[in-house]
């Protein structure tokens, strides 16, 4: 868990150093056995041996529970991320972040089995909204809305240790690597793209992608099917090396964390009064999430800067239109994962060429009764929404690279070591670097200040 050095050894003395590497072994061990325990208790009965061909089913989903224990879901929710808050903003307490993360992996990631998930419970929402019949359950609103609040008035203190799913990752951050921006940027539209991808499958009632290839609930239920526990093994074992790979990368919900964040008014921040340049926090955070003071250049004549305005202006649109076109071209490969429409493909073929689950598909089919004009014709509304859908979702692509690319592009100047906002989970790993504390008096201050600039 220990972040990298900073540049500035000599003046590392004067603060106290975060967690050492030892506590995520612990931790690492604590997990690894809970696991086998978990798998013991479940394997050491064996299946009944049925005399006929039934095969048991995987089983995708826990479960229904008590209403009052959905419940009881919410309250430890609010009471973990209100906990993690405090120890981010009135504590500064990196290690109470940390206790809070184990808490989370314990219950809601094996106890609760990563269900419910607010990270999943987008999918909820958006199918509720576009399919009135369906009746989202409150605690699935609940679950959706509630850390988006807390990321409105104080940051992501979710991301820092309540959500199982980097709760997971964040044990396994042992010496984490610094990306290039470039890099950062580029692998941060995918979670743009998945999100777009989890709205349009969930608003066509086609499926619910986040849930079906999540990495990591396979672990906490310990049933993944072995291409995902395999997947789920690599995220962790490339998250020792690059911080929460799925969190930063792929995780759609922080997508929503990450912009409703940047208008947050209490976030964490580095220093607890002003920021000395000292340099300690520099290579603190393993997410690339600290903004780094960049010096005063020359300002610009209006003439350039008038002429990158155009260019964004032009180029966005036009990216947005190119991303559309391009989303409605593959729009059938889109729908054909619903479905009603892999239904409607496999009856137009001879039967010698099903596998034998899409001959169970259409042999059900033709039992059911069912009129195939009006498979047809459900499949083709079915289409035209993932027509405009591909548009929509398109769209959105192109806008977001384009903005990736003005924000790379037009200069900006900042005084200090800050954390991003938006990219900030609130992790607590920085808070430890720096020397300045709120107690500390102008002469104080002032003394660190030289000590720095030396």
């Amino acid at each position: 868990m220990n972040p990298a050095k900073p540049n500035r050894p000599d003046k590392e003395k004067n603060i106290s150093v975060p967690m050492k590497k030892g506590a995520s072994i612990a931790m690492l061990v604590i997990l690894l056995a809970l696991l086998a325990l978990n798998n013991f208790g479940i394997q050491r009965f064996p299946k009944p041996d049925f005399e006929s061909k039934y095969v048991v089913p995987a089983t995708q989903a826990p479960m229904p529970r008590s209403i009052i224990l959905e419940y009881l879901d919410v309250v430890v929710l609010l009471a973990s991320i209100s906990l993690v808050t405090w120890f981010v903003l009135k504590k500064r307490s990196r290690m109470g972040v940390f206790g809070v993360t184990v808490f989370s992996i314990l219950y809601f990631g094996f106890y609760r089995e990563g269900c419910i998930c607010a990270v999943g419970s987008l999918q909820n929402v958006v199918l509720g909204l576009f399919h009135p019949e369906y009746h989202i359950p409150l605690t699935a609103i609940a679950f959706f809305i509630i850390p988006l609040l807390f990321a409105l008035f104080y940051g992501r203190t979710f991301c820092a240790g309540v959500c199982p799913l980097g709760a997971i990752q964040d044990v396994f951050a042992i010496k984490p690597m610094k990306l290039n921006e470039w890099v950062q940027s580029l692998l941060g539209l995918v979670p743009y793209i998945y999100l777009g991808l989890a709205v349009l499958y969930a608003a066509t009632g086609t499926d619910f992608i986040i849930c079906r290839y999540d990495p990591f609930v396979g672990f906490f239920r310990v049933n993944a099917p072995f291409f995902m526990f395999v997947i789920g093994v690599l995220f962790l074992l490339v998250g020792v090396f690059i911080a929460r790979p799925y969190c930063r990368f792929f995780c759609p919900y922080g997508v929503l964390l990450n912009l409703v964040s940047r208008v947050s008014k209490k976030h964490l921040s580095i220093t607890p009064t002003v920021c000395i340049d000292c340099r300690l926090c520099e290579n603190s955070c393993p997410f690339g999430a600290i903004n780094k003071p960049l010096g005063h250049k020359s300002p610009e004549s209006r003439n350039v800067t008038v002429k990158r305005l155009i260019l964004f202006t032009i180029l966005i649109p036009l990216f947005m239109l190119l991303g559309g076109f391009g989303g409605s071209m593959i729009h059938g490969n889109l729908a054909n994962v619903n479905p009603k429409v892999r239904l409607a493909s496999e009856l137009l073929l001879p039967d010698n060429q099903l596998t034998s689950l899409q001959q169970v598909d259409v042999t059900t089919f033709r039992s059911s009764g069912q009129a195939v004009d009006k498979l047809n014709e459900e499949v083709a509304s079915i289409r035209r929404q993932f027509y405009w859908g591909g548009w929509i979702l398109g769209g959105f692509v192109g806008l977001v690279i384009g903005l990736t690319l003005a924000r790379l592009a037009i200069p900006r100047y900042r005084k200090g070591y800050w954390p991003s906002k938006g990219e900030c989970l609130s992790c607590g790993r920085c808070l430890e670097y720096c020397p300045v504390k709120p107690d500390m008096n102008d002469a104080q201050l002032n003394a660190l200040k030289k000590s720095a600039a030396q």
